[in-house]
């Protein structure tokens, strides 16, 4: 049996409303990370949401991101301890710099391409 024309219609605007659901949750992630500059805990919630909303975009083009996403989230924590422990001998400073430099080019790149609606990685 094959859907009628307006089952169809219905299906489109559902999945479009879905799609523009997890965009809009998608953005609010990466403005946490970026609040995270001026507020740190932002940066823990993000990584929730993030873990908590991943199955619902699995198989979409929005997954990229959210891998995108979580992967900074667990480089730059990696690379901020490294620098923690390394500043006592004054290279760790610039280990923390360089790690807050990436983490600022992550979120742009990524932002600029959700807005665009283009995977990451492609």
């Amino acid at each position: 049996m094959s859907a009628t024309p307006q089952e169809s219609a219905s299906q489109s605007v559902h999945q479009t409303d879905k799609e523009q659901s997890l965009i809009k949750i998608t953005t609010i992630i990466y403005a946490l990370q970026a609040a995270s500059f001026i507020f740190g805990i932002t940066y823990i919630v993000a990584v929730i949401i993030n873990y908590v909303k991943k199955d619902d975009v699995k198989g979409t083009w929005l997954e990229s991101h959210f891998t995108w996403q979580r992967r900074t989230f667990w480089y730059s924590l990696l690379w901020g301890i490294i620098g923690a422990i390394l500043a006592f001998f004054v290279v760790g400073i610039f280990i923390l710099i360089a790690d807050g430099i990436w983490v600022i080019y992550r979120i742009v790149k990524g932002w600029l391409n959700l807005s665009d609606k283009k995977k990451m990685y492609a």
